[in-house]
């Protein structure tokens, strides 16, 4: 028999162990995982867009290993390798796959249909096959896109009236092995004889093959040179700059970051600000959002950046036209 001291630390035992097995189990949140995949080539271990990336997520309160963790995968400017690395993000089930360019969006789309996936860079998302509409997506994929109508008439007009006196065509130089490219060529052939310029296709698939290129334009001699960007042509800005410079070419670049290498004058989107926007997608869909729900953004405004230190070597004086009309200059 118990006694009743021994009865009373039996009861108090029950008492203090059974609100304990009824409190609710709790467990640590979930913290997000997003793959970040990029064709580019890394420099010092991140890259510009990177960098934009993760300043769009720190406006939103994201702190990397905190709250949310990155899986960063580079194809280091080789786009054959997009594919293995898509389904190594896939495999390690990310909860977004940001994807950066149109030929990192094919592999990623390529590699799931259920995954969100966000394109901070798209080219041409409808016309690559990637979404249904700009207003209504559908399937797994959204972002933004560089896309539109009035760039590549305004790059070929601001050479017109920067370079009044072109009579031989323009050299288009692209890659048209980078899925988007396409689009963007023939947008400028298309413009070119509205505006009054001949355009000659160059096209480059890898280094050397730009090097040919460029021997080939030094005998055919072009009176200017537009530069589509893409993973090739941004790696290998320094090479295509030092060429225009030394054969004395005007250059009109699509980005800033070929202006900011020695390049002569650049116009189009602020790219970092548009990647930088692109974690407001990774938001939403991390709170619920389906990416074929959210609208693609195109951009709105743009920006025209010349170097003037560029411009002297050229002997080039630039129409007060054109430098009212300039967002930044490089001194």
């Amino acid at each position: 028999m118990l006694s009743r001291r021994q009865v009373l630390i039996a009861s108090g035992a029950v008492v203090l162990v059974a609100p304990l097995d009824g409190l609710p189990q709790t467990s640590a949140p979930k913290v997000p995982r997003i793959g970040f995949l990029e064709a580019s080539m890394p420099q010092n271990g991140t890259t510009r867009f990177l960098e934009s990336f993760r300043l769009g997520l720190r406006d939103l309160g994201y702190v990397e290993g905190k709250n949310l963790y990155l899986e960063i995968r580079w194809a280091e400017g080789k786009l054959e390798r997009l594919p293995a690395l898509a389904d190594e993000l896939v495999r390690l089930n990310v909860d977004v796959l940001v994807a950066v360019n149109s030929p990192s969006v094919i592999a990623a789309r390529n590699a799931t249909r259920t995954i969100p996936i966000v394109m901070p860079v798209s080219s041409d998302p409808v016309g690559d096959g990637l979404v249904a509409s700009l207003a209504r997506p559908g399937g797994n994929i959204t972002g933004l896109s560089l896309m539109s109508p009035e760039l590549g008439q305004k790059r070929l007009q601001l050479l017109k009236e920067s370079f009044p006196h072109l009579s031989h065509p323009v050299a288009v130089l692209w890659n048209p092995d980078y899925v988007g490219m396409l689009a963007r060529f023939r947008q400028a052939q298309v413009v070119g004889s509205a505006v009054g310029i001949g355009v000659r296709s160059v096209e480059v698939r890898d280094s050397r093959e730009l090097e040919r290129a460029l021997e080939s334009m030094g005998r055919e001699r072009p009176d200017a040179l537009l530069i589509l960007a893409d993973p090739l042509t941004t790696s290998q800005r320094l090479r295509i700059v030092e060429y225009a410079a030394a054969e004395r070419l005007p250059a009109m670049y699509e980005t800033s970051f070929f202006v900011d290498a020695g390049g002569l004058m650049s116009y189009g989107p602020n790219v970092e600000q548009i990647v930088r926007r692109s974690a407001t997608y990774v938001d939403k869909i991390l709170k619920g959002a389906k990416p074929g729900d959210l609208p693609i953004e195109q951009p709105a405004t743009f920006e025209l950046v010349i170097n003037l230190r560029a411009a002297k070597t050229l002997g080039i004086t630039f129409p007060q036209a054109i430098l009212v009309q300039t967002s930044r200059v490089v001194e």
